[in-house]
């Protein structure tokens, strides 16, 4: 639901609940002081709310998030976009938040988080490297949650996510110590589009230097078409995408491999792309301190 780390980490994210929810199943231990979780996750494309660049940006990642009993945790991510024939590591994000009970079903949950791009990065969110999120999340069948992103830099934009996903469980291979399910999800998030006027302005720099002539794309601001982006269609708040995510996970005490598919269909408003159909393709594996 939130952008934490900017790039597609609804990954991980699910991964560390389905854990969560692995340790409060074995005999209701209370949760130690620390908490250290390493994943290593590979994605077919960067997913930005459900919207992708006009490039293919296939990349992998590794996470590190330390989390205290108190609530506070600290996140660490380094990315390598597997075109990228300069950098080592393509980007990079530090973020730190603060989770907390609201009562027996409700979870509320406070963040921020900046990531590190290099000059003239192919990526959507490049322009606002700066996120700040909250959210609210309620536990009854299934779990449902609503959280807003202000994520600013170059550009400022705010993004609402309604979601719900629910916790399949397929069995278990040994009797009980371990865990295969199946967690679908929906998506539904609407926001600015402020981001996509540097998009368009850093991608027509990019393909200068490379000597790339811009097409002419008729109803696409930014095209070879037109000198300029719409800036009312981007400062209003509109739908821009909606998401079904399913996550096959197969869990033991200590971590996890996941295999996901996500499905994102953007609205007719949406400026990348408006009215395709993203897919999205990722491995995970996670360990659990």
């Amino acid at each position: 639901m939130k952008n934490l780390c900017i790039l597609t980490i609804s990954l991980w994210l699910t991964g560390f609940s389905a854990l969560a929810v692995r340790a409060q199943d074995s005999a209701g231990a209370k949760a130690p002081p620390l908490t250290l979780t390493l994943a290593v996750t590979g994605v077919s494309d960067a997913s930005y709310y459900g919207q992708k660049a006009e490039v293919r940006a296939p990349y992998v990642a590794g996470v590190a998030q330390l989390k205290l009993r108190s609530g506070f945790y600290f996140t660490g991510m380094a990315y390598r976009l597997l075109d990228d024939t300069i950098s080592i590591v393509s980007a990079g994000s530090l973020g730190v938040g603060y989770t907390f009970k609201l009562g027996e079903k409700w979870t509320a949950d406070f963040s921020y988080s900046h990531a590190f791009y290099p000059e003239n990065s192919p990526l959507l969110q490049a322009a606002s490297p700066d996120n700040a999120g909250a959210s609210v999340q309620y536990d009854y069948w299934a779990t449902s949650g609503l959280g807003i992103d202000y994520n600013f830099g170059k550009e400022q934009d705010v993004f609402v996510t309604f979601s719900t996903e629910k916790l399949v469980r397929l069995g278990s291979f040994a009797a009980g110590k371990d865990l295969l399910a199946v967690t679908p999800s929906i998506e539904i998030t609407g926001g600015t589009q402020h981001f996509y006027d540097t998009y368009v302005t850093e991608k027509k720099y990019r393909d200068s230097v490379l000597g790339i002539p811009l097409p002419v794309i008729p109803g696409i601001p930014g095209g070879g078409g037109s000198t300029s982006v719409s800036n009312v269609a981007n400062t209003r708040f509109d739908m821009l995408s909606y998401s079904l995510r399913l996550p096959l996970s197969y869990t033991r005490a200590h971590y996890m491999i996941e295999a996901a598919y996500q499905v994102s269909v953007l609205d007719k408003r949406a400026q990348i792309g408006g009215g395709k159909t993203n897919h999205f393709f990722g491995c995970s594996f996670y360990y659990q301190f």
